[in-house]
C-alpha cells in the first residue's frame, strides 16, 4: 500500500498528530483513513490512561462574552507543563472549546465535554483524550463557568492564568466600565457580590477570629463581640465586590463607581478563576 505525503498531511491536519505517528497509523490501517484516525485516538487513550495519575496543574484560563454582550463563559484547560501551556496550538484548542461553549451554552461542565468538537467527529472529551496522545501530557478540561446578564464583560489577564467575567444589570455598551470591574474581580478576588451573599460559615469564622483577636489584645470579654462585629464590617469592605474600594480610585467603592457611571447600574454576578 502506497502511503502518500498528501494522505499523511490530511491525517495530520485532522488529528494534530505528528507526521510519523500519522504515517505509522496509515500503514497499520492499510491506508484506511478512518481506521487510522481510530488508531491515533486509541493511542491517545492509552497515553491518557498511563498519565492519569499525573498532576495537570498548568494550563490556560480563558473567558469570552457573546457577540450580543449578554452572555459570557470561562473555561480552564489543564496540562502538565508550562511549556505546553504556552504553546499556540494548545491555546487555540482551548479557544475553540470556549467558542463552542459560547455558541451552545451547555448547562454544565459534563454537558460541555459531551458536545461535538467542530467537524472532528468526536466529542470535546474524546478530542481531549486524542490530544493527550498527540501532546504526550495529561490534559483536563477542569472548569466551566457562565454569566448571563443585561451586559457581560470578560477579562483575561496576560499569561492566560487568570480570568474573570462580570454581569451588569443594564443592557448597553458598558465595555469600559465592565472591564474595570472585571479587572477588579481578577485583582482583588472578592468572596461574594455583597455582604448579604457571604456564606454563613465564612461570617461565623470571621466573627470567631475577630473575638479571639480582641481577647488576645487584652480587650474585656464583654467588648469582644462588638469588636468582632466591627472587624466583620471591615471584612465586608475588603472582600465583597460592591463594597471594595475601586482599585483605580480608592476614595470610592465599586458600588459608587457603577452608580456614577450610570444610574441603576450594578453587578448581578461574577466568576473568577486563577491557576495558582
Amino acid at each position: 500500500m502506497n502511503i502518500t505525503a498528501a494522505d499523511v498531511n490530511k491525517l495530520r491536519k485532522q488529528t494534530g498528530a505528528g507526521m510519523m505517528d500519522c504515517k505509522n497509523a496509515l500503514v497499520e490501517a492499510n491506508g484506511d483513513f478512518e481506521a487510522a484516525v481510530d488508531i491515533l485516538r486509541k493511542k491517545g487513550q492509552k497515553i491518557a490512561a498511563k498519565r492519569s495519575d499525573r498532576d495537570a496543574s498548568e494550563g490556560v484560563v480563558l473567558a469570552k462574552n457573546s457577540a450580543d454582550g449578554a452572555y459570557g463563559a470561562l473555561v480552564v484547560l489543564n496540562c502538565e507543563t508550562d511549556f505546553v501551556a504556552k504553546n499556540e496550538d494548545f491555546t487555540r484548542f482551548a479557544e475553540n472549546i470556549l467558542d463552542i461553549a459560547i455558541t451552545k451554552k451547555p448547562v454544565s461542565l459534563d454537558a460541555l465535554k459531551a458536545l461535538p468538537y467542530m467537524e472532528s467527529g468526536m466529542t470535546i472529551e474524546e478530542k481531549i483524550t486524542e490530544q493527550t496522545g498527540v501532546i504526550g501530557e495529561k490534559l483536563d478540561l477542569s472548569a466551566y463557568e457562565t454569566v448571563q446578564a443585561g451586559s457581560v464583560v470578560s477579562y483575561v489577564h496576560p499569561g492566560n492564568r487568570l480570568a474573570s467575567i462580570v454581569g451588569l444589570s443594564l443592557a448597553g455598551n458598558y465595555s469600559e466600565v465592565g472591564r474595570d470591574v472585571a479587572m477588579q474581580v481578577a485583582a482583588m478576588a472578592p468572596v461574594s457580590l455583597d455582604e448579604k451573599d457571604v456564606p454563613q460559615d465564612v461570617i461565623a469564622r470571621e466573627i470567631e477570629i475577630g473575638r479571639d483577636m480582641a481577647i488576645q489584645e487584652g480587650k474585656p470579654a464583654e467588648m469582644a463581640d462588638k469588636i468582632a462585629i466591627g472587624r466583620l464590617n471591615k471584612f465586608y469592605q475588603e472582600n465583597t465586590l460592591l463594597n471594595q474600594a475601586f482599585i483605580k480610585d480608592n476614595k470610592k467603592s465599586i458600588k459608587q463607581y457603577l452608580s456614577e457611571s450610570e444610574k441603576g447600574l450594578s453587578v448581578t454576578s461574577f466568576k473568577r478563576y486563577s491557576l495558582s
